[in-house]
């Protein structure tokens, strides 16, 4: 399995990007799409998430109603638009897959993800 990021790079304060994560090597439907960051001396943390149709998202409340997600199965691909960018946004992004389970959880855990892309750096100059 390959989770491939990219689409990072530097950006002004109140500029957009678009980080994309390209899957090869599983059943790209099936899984939920998460992205994940870590800024520069701070612990990974949850940014979004979206379900294998789409219909699920969730967004930490730092980036909701600034940020969206989405996914094109067709293409093995999930998206995360980032609009309203902010030097508080400055981090590595991971993109990550979890396999279908039949436990509850809340995708919003490293932990509930089998597979992870290696980042890709996006820097938020003010």
């Amino acid at each position: 399995v390959q989770l491939q990021a990219s689409g990072g790079g530097l950006v002004q304060a109140g500029g957009s990007l678009r980080l994309s994560c390209a899957a090869s090597g599983l059943t790209f439907s099936s899984y939920t799409m998460g992205w994940f960051r870590q800024a520069p001396g701070k612990e990974r943390e949850f940014v979004s998430a979206i379900s294998w149709t789409g219909g699920t998202q969730l967004f930490a409340d730092s980036v909701k109603d600034r940020f969206t997600i989405s996914r094109d199965n067709a293409k093995n691909t999930a998206y995360l638009q980032m609009n309203g960018l902010n030097p508080e946004d400055t981090a590595v992004y991971y993109c990550a897959a979890a396999r279908p389970s039949s436990r509850t959880l809340s995708y919003t855990r490293e932990a509930d993800y089998n597979y992870w892309g290696q980042g890709t750096l996006v820097t938020v100059s003010s």
